[in-house]
């Protein structure tokens, strides 16, 4: 069972290193629409980005979720 928990708390902290990088996307493409701002693929970029950052932060929710379970049912 502690398998279990290692393996989301482990996916846990690859979606946070996962959402960092993808800020930080966000954050350059934000930048570019600065000086750009009609550029089509920049905002479809930006688009994209922004669902990549919700489904990895469902991820995180999820694995969190996963964890407090465990942790809650391994005390009763």
């Amino acid at each position: 069972m502690e398998d279990f928990c290692v393996r989301y708390k482990s996916q846990y902290k690859k979606a946070k290193e996962t959402l960092d990088i993808l800020q930080k996307q966000r954050n350059q493409i934000d930048f570019n629409l600065q000086s750009n701002a009609s550029c089509a693929i920049l905002h479809k970029e930006l688009r994209d980005i922004n669902l990549d950052i919700r489904i990895t932060e469902n991820e995180m929710e999820h694995a969190e979720s996963v964890i407090i379970r465990h942790n809650q049912n391994s005390v009763i």
